[in-house]
């Protein structure tokens, strides 16, 4: 069986432990109010962690081009993000190690979040209705795509489409702010007062390993999510 490590996490995500998870499993150890949803709950599979088993960033630190430049290679990938003139770089080196991080840009806040498994990378608002919100990371999945949690009301949000799909904020959308997956040297070239979220996260990851190897091999069938894979993407010659 196709297994995935996720090192200093702990975690493994394994096609025999990530089926349709039973209701009173799916909800254990939550204050969720499932009671209100858009979606069936067997929509929602188990990556392998728990609830914060994958630690977001709640005070990331920067750092400027050129310290970067130490660890970071001009080919490797980044999320450019700008807001209110101000750029920001996001390594995938470390995003993909947390998947949330929780920033604000002169007092705009701001989530920036990576799921690996479907590599999509989107940058939203944190304020909903004149509130705050920060996020976590909740463990679940939804057709193979990060499912976030705010820590204020434990309402389940889909991360591609910053859709709220479980609690008592079901059916409210985070505002969504461009952004973009680029490279290091082609951030750096357009942004050279840009700053680069540090390595100094506090915590011990071998950030520049990847914990999903072998997760997109092209000669393997994918796995954790339920659909029919498209034959035309998979196990090309």
């Amino acid at each position: 069986a196709a297994v995935i490590s996720l090192g200093a996490v702990g975690c493994t995500f394994s096609q025999e432990k990530t089926n349709v998870q039973p209701e009173k499993e799916t909800i254990k150890g939550w204050k969720t109010n499932v009671g209100k949803r858009s979606i069936n709950l067997d929509e929602i599979t188990s990556g392998g962690p728990g609830k914060d088993g994958i630690p977001a960033l709640d005070a990331p630190k920067f750092i400027s081009i050129g310290e970067a430049q130490k660890w970071l290679k001009s080919n490797e990938p980044v999320i450019s993000l700008i807001i209110n003139g101000e750029a920001r770089a996001y390594p995938l080196q470390i995003l993909i190690w947390h998947e949330i991080v929780n920033d604000e840009f002169k007092g705009q806040p701001v989530m920036v979040t990576f799921c690996p498994l479907c590599y999509t990378a989107l940058a939203f608002d944190r304020k909903q209705d004149g509130k705050i919100f920060s996020f976590g990371v909740s463990g679940m999945l939804r057709h193979s795509d990060m499912v976030m949690f705010d820590r204020q009301t434990e309402s389940w949000w889909q991360q591609i489409s910053g859709e709220a799909i479980v609690g008592d904020l079901t059916g409210k959308t985070l505002k969504q702010f461009p952004s973009q997956i680029v490279s290091f040297g082609q951030f750096s070239k357009a942004f050279p007062d840009g700053t680069v979220l540090s390595r100094e996260t506090g915590y011990k990851r071998e950030y520049g390993n990847n914990p999903y190897r072998g997760y997109d091999d092209i000669t393997k069938t994918p796995f954790l999510f339920r659909a029919a894979p498209n034959s035309r993407n998979t196990k090309s010659p």
